[in-house]
């Protein structure tokens, strides 16, 4: 194109600055076809919105934008004129995924049967629906600039209390699963604002673990108002690499007159970098410089990200990761120049403090998955109710109906054990949880986190198949789901690690955790029996549990099968 003020013909007026350009013919009257740039994966295209004006091509002046706004829409659709008739293919459409998900309505009407929790989730699938999905796709990034989609996800955080409800505890040991059922609508559409909710969830968690040595950040992090509300990173790994913090540690912390510290170090990968506060592992730096190897040597630190003046804290970003997904996101490399931070834990104990962090935040990673694979679900049947193909709607096809079950069943086992290691979790943080229910959320956790991560990328795979051509096309949004489901798998431990975290957990109880896990599965298995004889009238057991006979075997026989296995 040309600017038609440098006098050259045809198209122009690229007004710089500006989303919005303007093409003008030299006829007496022509239409102006008013474009929009749009970001795609780092690649400007220019997307026609479709409005027409007539004005006398004398006038060279660019139109203003107040000109632009008033431009009539275009009475024709697009394609309207071609001689097959106008394009049809309808996008899935989102409808509120709490409205739609029976399986987690059912859920709460029979553990968390509250006029309140079903009245909060509905709205908040409304707002999910009408406007956090669009925000969502808003939420592009190629430097520490983001967009103001990104600040309204963070103000729409704390407004929904989506930590804040974690330690308000309204629900007593229901809080977590109350909690997570709302980020389980949420994060499907929150354009990975989920991450920094995790990381945020997880440092409030720390800190409260660790006897609030950080109130006012405490404070911060699980508020509901939008002006006080902080969000945290975890800068963990480093050069050498994440799961091994406690060999790939080379953060230096030197002590400063007044208790703080100074940390010099590189990190390789910290997501959500424009949190307003961080966690991070360093190693102390004795008189003489020198700092203590392997884990013993790592304590726990935390720093605000920003000063009062708007600058960085003593943190040099390096560069921006080019990722296959979580684009959203902005993930850097930093230099750590004399941040300045608190000791959190005690000296020495900082891979040991972040073991209740790595609790919440592969729950958090799990929350992620399954919500993933219920919203393929959920636009895939709403799609098979509208699009017609050979004759008749998708939705009629046998073999279509057969996928959308297998997917559905896969969707709901993923579902009910998240639930059930939420409520293990609430139950353990209210003081409620018995030895085997502890036991129990130390085994379940890292398996679910595995299970359902690897489960998200095949459901969400297949899922693109159902709406054929449309699910490779980066217009419906369907392509980003299964990119951004692959890190599902890597974040908060890969398969390998988290497979070695379960074997740590069977040897560190010294096999008490299978224990829990055999007796919990039997115990589950004669309640169901009892339950169904009860209906027979056989009255299998006496009572609503089970005698103290029968349980006492249950134990014996769960330890027989442990120290089989």
């Amino acid at each position: 194109t040309t600017n038609p003020s440098s006098g050259g013909a045809g198209l122009g007026g690229i007004r710089a600055g500006s989303t919005l350009f303007w093409c003008r013919g030299e006829s007496e009257f022509s239409t102006v076809m008013i474009l929009e740039v749009c970001l795609r994966s780092k690649q400007q295209v220019l997307r026609v919105i479709g409005r027409q004006l007539v004005r006398s091509s004398s006038s060279s002046a660019p139109l203003s934008r107040t000109e632009l706004d008033d431009v009539p829409p275009t009475a024709h659709p697009l394609f309207s004129h071609a001689a097959i008739g106008s394009f049809f293919q309808e996008q899935p459409l989102l409808k509120n995924p709490f409205t739609q998900d029976a399986l987690l309505r059912a859920y709460l009407r029979r553990h968390l049967p509250v006029q309140d929790v079903e009245s909060d989730l509905r709205l908040f699938g409304e707002r999910v629906a009408d406007e956090i999905d669009d925000l969502g796709r808003q939420c592009e990034v190629d430097r520490i600039i983001t967009c103001p989609a990104w600040t309204l996800m963070k103000e729409i955080s704390a407004q929904e209390g989506l930590v804040a409800a974690g330690y308000e505890r309204r629900y007593g040991e229901w809080s977590r699963v109350y909690q997570m059922s709302k980020l389980y609508l949420y994060a499907p559409s929150a354009g990975l604002y989920s991450c920094p909710l995790a990381m945020t969830d997880g440092a409030a968690k720390v800190i409260e673990s660790l006897g609030m040595p950080a109130r006012e950040a405490f404070e911060r992090l699980t508020s509901r108002d939008e002006k006080q509300f902080w969000t945290s990173g975890q800068w963990m790994t480093e050069r050498r690499g994440g799961s091994d913090v406690a060999n790939g540690t080379e953060t230096v912390a030197r002590r400063q007159e007044d208790g703080h510290f100074r940390l010099h170090g590189f990190k390789w990968f910290t997501s959500a970098t424009d949190a307003d506060f961080t966690l991070t592992l360093a190693r102390i730096a004795d008189s003489r410089g020198h700092t203590t190897p392997g884990s013993r040597g790592v304590s726990l630190f935390c720093a605000e990200v920003w000063g009062s003046d708007g600058r960085t804290n003593g943190i040099q970003i390096q560069r921006l990761k080019d990722k296959l997904g979580t684009r959203q996101m902005p993930t850097a490399e930093l230099l750590l120049d004399g941040m300045q931070a608190q000791l959190l834990s005690a000296e020495g104990r900082g891979v040991a403090s972040i073991a209740n962090m790595l609790t919440l935040t592969r729950i958090h990673n799990t929350v992620s998955a399954v919500a993933a694979m219920r919203r393929i679900v959920q636009l895939s049947r709403e799609y098979s109710n509208k699009r017609s193909v050979f004759g008749k709607l998708l939705k009629d096809h046998p073999l279509h109906v057969q996928t959308l079950t297998r997917l559905e069943v896969e969707t709901r086992g993923a579902f009910l054990m998240l639930m059930e290691v939420c409520r293990l979790l609430g139950r353990e943080e209210t003081g409620g949880a018995s030895e085997r229910e502890s036991h129990l959320l130390r085994l379940l956790t890292p398996v679910v986190k595995l299970y359902t991560g690897k489960q998200a990328v095949a459901v969400v795979s297949e899922g693109l198949e159902c709406f054929g051509g449309q699910g490779y096309i980066e217009d419906t949004g369907l392509p980003g789901m299964l990119r951004d489901a692959q890190v599902l798998s890597i974040w908060e431990g890969t398969t390998n690690v988290l497979s070695l975290d379960v074997l740590r957990s069977v040897s560190k109880s010294g096999g008490r955790v299978l224990q829990a896990f055999f007796l919990d599965v039997e115990v589950r298995s004669y309640q169901k029996e009892d339950i169904t004889a009860r209906g027979s009238g056989q009255g299998l057991w006496e009572g609503r549990g089970l005698s103290s006979r029968v349980y006492s075997a249950l134990l014996r026989w769960s330890s027989v099968r442990c120290v089989i296995t």
